[in-house]
């Protein structure tokens, strides 16, 4: 079968995916398609969050634009550079903020400097200025342990922040706070996003985490994961959780997840049952 032609894009565009699939286990009797023929642009300093059901495969194409994983087919470009390993340009925060405990907060931001082997006082300067732009500086010495959950993810954020990246890929970084903690960390995480000019790609379940911070929304289908609508967000920040606009997306986000997170669940029962 002839291959579908690549769309044109811009060289500026902070992403570019083209065609992009994955199989897990490729070749194997536990072989499982995870990502189905992507096409997506991301624009410089575009925040844009992928929503879709358990499964669908938005975590993967992160790891795919960070160049931690290999794609099966297709092409990633990320501002006229084609994705084939990690780069300091491109940075992912993880659910889990992988912290080292045995480390302070300060060496922790500094920690990927220190393996580009950048000099002490300049890897502490740069943890210094990451961590005030996150409302850490007094943190300096401490370790992650003496540190609230928000805190923790703050100092994730301030870590990717020392290798001035051009995008932040983020996984699901505020799913496991309370629901309080969860909504200041997305007021802080808007700030920084405002400061630091980078594109954000932000993976989450929650419909009111996407209508609070998106550009626009990236919608999934059940697995393998294809982009079923993408919708944007005109609406001024900050927002209005409870106003008519803010009811409307939300109404129509959940509308356009209902039957592939119903796909989701059947496909998963099936598994089970098997």
């Amino acid at each position: 079968m002839a291959s579908k032609p690549i769309q044109p894009f811009s060289r500026q565009e902070a992403v570019v995916c083209r065609g992009i699939a994955k199989t897990w286990a490729e070749g194997t009797p536990r072989a499982h398609e995870a990502l189905r023929d992507i096409d997506l642009d991301i624009q410089p300093g575009e925040f844009v969050v992928l929503l879709g059901p358990s499964g669908c495969g938005k975590s993967t194409l992160l790891y795919l634009i960070a160049g931690l994983e290999a794609r099966s087919r297709g092409e990633i470009w990320s501002f006229d550079d084609a994705v084939t390993s990690p780069s300091p340009d491109r940075s992912l925060i993880f659910q889990e903020t992988s912290l080292f405990p045995w480390l302070s907060v300060w060496q922790n931001v500094a920690f990927g400097l220190s393996l580009r082997g950048d000099p002490l006082e300049e890897r502490r300067r740069a943890a210094e200025a990451a961590l005030a732009r996150v409302g850490l500086a007094e943190a300096m010495e401490k370790r992650p342990d003496e540190l609230s959950g928000g805190m923790r993810q703050r100092v994730a954020v301030a870590r990717a922040l020392t290798m001035r990246p051009k995008v932040l890929l983020m996984d699901e970084p505020f799913a496991a706070l309370d629901v309080q903690t969860r909504a200041k960390m997305q007021d802080f995480l808007l700030d920084v996003w405002r400061d630091s000019g980078a594109s954000v790609l932000f993976v989450t379940h929650s419909i009111d985490e996407a209508v609070a911070l998106a550009d626009r929304v990236v919608v999934f289908t059940a697995r393998p994961g294809r982009i079923k609508s993408i919708i944007p967000v005109d609406l001024p920040r900050p927002r209005d959780p409870f106003a008519p606009e803010s009811e409307s997306l939300r109404r129509r986000l959940m509308e356009e997840l209902r039957s592939e997170v119903d796909r989701a669940f059947a496909e998963q029962e099936a598994l089970v049952g098997a």
